[in-house]
């Protein structure tokens, strides 16, 4: 177990370093860890701790995508199983978004079931992140539009951490709540 403490916090480090420019979308710009640390925390919670290479690979799932990290980097630092399972949330940049995020959806009920796990931890922590400092240039239709893609993403990744989905759908039934953050900004 003092093992894979050791591997959590090198991965924490290594995600802190990686993400360290890049921060968060919305109104109060918080810092990109934010959001890989609550998506490890929502995997380890969801799981009991029971797998520590999930929670390393929640920590480092972006790393392909936004900052450039290859896959055999990944392996060497984390091992194959990490690797494979940040390979497998990361979408395709060359391709466009509206591209890709139908690919998500489309393709969620194919990937494996801790790849499922990572994606749903993913969307919920978006979701926090979009009902408590959504960004500036986003009308209330585009929110909608994004509360409504991930819960067709997470359709798709059911049936693998009931926890896991509960703390979803708590999320996603606060959705009228964007309304009421958007009056009380224009108060």
């Amino acid at each position: 177990m003092g093992n894979d403490i050791v591997r959590i916090a090198e991965a924490l480090d290594y995600a802190a370093v990686k993400h360290v420019h890049q921060r968060r979308k919305g109104e109060l710009a918080e810092p990109y860890l934010n959001h890989v640390t609550e998506v490890a925390r929502l995997i380890a919670t969801a799981t009991e701790g029971k797998d520590p290479n999930l929670v390393i690979a929640a920590l480092l799932h972006d790393t392909m995508e936004d900052q450039g990290v290859g896959y055999d980097e990944l392996c060497l630092r984390f091992g194959e199983d990490v690797a494979n399972l940040v390979q497998e949330v990361t979408d395709d940049m060359s391709i466009p978004k509206p591209e890709r995020k139908l690919l998500q959806q489309f393709n969620a009920s194919l990937k494996s079931p801790r790849a499922k796990m990572l994606r749903i931890a993913d969307k919920t922590s978006n979701l926090h992140s979009l009902l408590n400092s959504p960004p500036k240039h986003w009308d209330m239709e585009r929110k909608r539009e994004y509360f409504e893609w991930s819960r067709r993403v997470v359709e798709g990744c059911r049936g693998v951490n009931a926890a896991l989905e509960t703390v979803f759908d708590a999320a996603y039934q606060r959705r009228g709540e964007l309304e009421s953050f958007s009056l009380q900004r224009a108060a």
